[in-house]
């Protein structure tokens, strides 16, 4: 294997060149500098983990609004910046500096999203990055959730960018209704909008294995990947999932979308973010969270972690 990559070399450099030399220049054309935002956050942290199964850690640049947090990627020999995606274009653009590929994490401000991943874009161009990744939705756009307009923005935006780039189109990560499980079986009820409609989630790692892929390999640019679980479900099954495990009677309560919102609210969900909630879960019936796509499938190379599997983890 190093016979062909330092044949491609002597291509390259005199008769007088030196193997070190030549070992040195093979070395400066492999180290890729990949970044990623929001790398302490729940889906930040795992896409950095799977980096590592995949490149050496000195490859890798951590963006974090809080570099206190980062301190165990420190520790591995990955590369901390402070990056805030509140902070105008020059600022965001030093600390992209160096960087060759760009993994932009949706930010979790809706209503304020296309203008910070327009900034983020724009920097990411004044630092000549040449590669972008952006975790979308599902379908982002034909999809029925309100969720969609910023993500289906920020995609117009960055496709008019001419920076080479792949749409990870994320669907619903199955932790999304696995996190409320213990308080279901206290109350033996899991509720929402859903109207019995199915859903094709799979696991955050599932989807950080799918971007590291991505931003490892080479041939995925200027492609639309929609990523979906492999198998679909209902809350009715999920209730029945945790009916079996907790030896429990777990029902699932379908209501109408004002109403479970109003139910969000009063436990505590703030209102705009009820709103998007029950939104969404009004759109499953709509076949928003559904698809038969294997592109996920495909990119991770096996099964997409199943529901019924983070259930069970989450009621250990």
């Amino acid at each position: 294997m190093l016979n062909l990559l330092l044949g491609k070399y002597l291509l390259l450099v005199s008769e007088d060149t030196t193997m070190i030399e030549i070992f040195q220049l093979h070395q400066m054309e492999i180290i890729m500098r990949i970044a990623v935002t929001g790398a302490t956050g729940q889906l930040g942290q795992f896409v950095i983990s799977q980096l590592l199964e995949r490149t050496e850690a000195k490859n890798i640049v951590a963006l974090v609004r809080n570099p206190e947090k980062a301190m165990d990627l420190s520790s591995k020999g990955v590369e901390v910046r402070p990056f805030d995606y509140v902070n105008d274009v020059e600022k965001l653009s030093e600390q992209l500096q160096g960087i060759d590929k760009l993994l932009l994490i949706s930010s979790n401000e809706i209503g304020q999203r296309t203008v910070q991943h327009q900034n983020i874009i724009n920097a990411a161009k004044l630092a000549h990055v040449k590669f972008i990744a952006y975790t979308s939705l599902l379908k982002a756009d034909v999809t029925p959730l309100l969720l969609a307009q910023e993500h289906v923005e920020t995609e117009q935006y960055l496709k008019a960018s001419n920076i080479p780039y792949t749409l990870l189109r994320n669907n619903w990560y199955n932790e999304n209704y696995a996190m409320g499980l213990k308080q279901a079986v206290e109350h033996g009820k899991i509720f929402g909008a859903t109207h019995h409609g199915k859903v094709s989630s799979a696991s955050r790692l599932d989807y950080a294995t799918a971007a590291a892929v991505v931003l490892t390999q080479d041939g995925h640019e200027n492609k639309i990947y929609e990523l979906a679980g492999d198998t679909s479900y209902t809350l009715d099954d999920v209730a029945k999932w945790t009916s079996e495990i907790t030896k429990k009677d777990i029902t699932y309560q379908d209501l109408p979308e004002e109403e479970y919102k109003a139910f969000l609210v009063q436990v505590g969900v703030p209102e705009g973010f009820a709103h998007i909630l029950a939104d969404s879960d009004e759109g499953v019936s709509k076949d928003g969270l559904y698809s038969d796509s294997k592109d996920l499938h495909q990119l991770i190379g096996r099964a997409t972690t199943s529901m019924q599997e983070t259930v069970k983890e989450f009621l250990k």
